[in-house]
């Protein structure tokens, strides 16, 4: 796992072997980061990472100079290793924190220019995702939220759905919130 772009694009990361994750893949996430270099501003965007895992993608927005990320696990151990590692890159924009995703949607006070969600694949909820995140209005106007998720499942019945970029086995849906 390394940071492909940004302050500190091309160091690896050695994230403890028994974290509970599946990590974006190299590959798909160079994808997405051409995907978004083409789309949005990094400076100064508050990002939230949801089921954060190993930190990858709060690294790379944090890398790339986003204002904040908040990035949400439910596993002690995973939100321990996002935390030191950002102490330890100096990535102070990084906030960790353990916390039910379902739960810290419906009481988030803030709200996010970006948003990330990788959850496991096999959790019964992974559709009903972009909904709940629009229901409780976590997107600012011409926000983005992507959703990764196996391609084999079908994310687009959503108003704000735009598009689904597939990579093997996983696939990213991207919702906006228009103006």
């Amino acid at each position: 796992m390394r940071i492909i772009g940004g302050r500190i694009g091309g160091l690896r990361l050695n994230p403890p072997t028994n974290l509970p994750v599946r990590p974006t893949t190299d590959i798909a996430k160079e994808a997405l980061f051409n995907i978004l270099q083409n789309r949005l501003e990094f400076d100064g965007l508050n990002c939230l990472d949801l089921f954060a895992g190993t930190g990858n993608i709060s690294f790379e927005l944090a890398s790339r100079e986003v204002k904040q990320v908040d990035s949400i696990d439910l596993h002690f151990k995973c939100v321990q290793y996002i935390t030191e590692t950002a102490k330890k890159m100096k990535l102070e924009q990084i906030k960790a924190r353990k916390a039910d995703v379902f739960k810290f949607i419906s009481s988030c006070k803030n709200t996010y220019d970006l948003i990330f969600a990788d959850p496991p694949y096999d959790i019964p909820k992974l559709p009903q995702l972009p909904k709940l995140i629009f229901e409780h209005n976590l997107l600012n106007n011409n926000g983005l939220l992507i959703v990764e998720h196996p391609s084999t499942r079908q994310m687009e019945n959503h108003p704000n759905f735009i598009e689904t970029r597939k990579y093997g086995y996983s696939s990213f849906s991207f919702y906006s919130n228009p103006l």
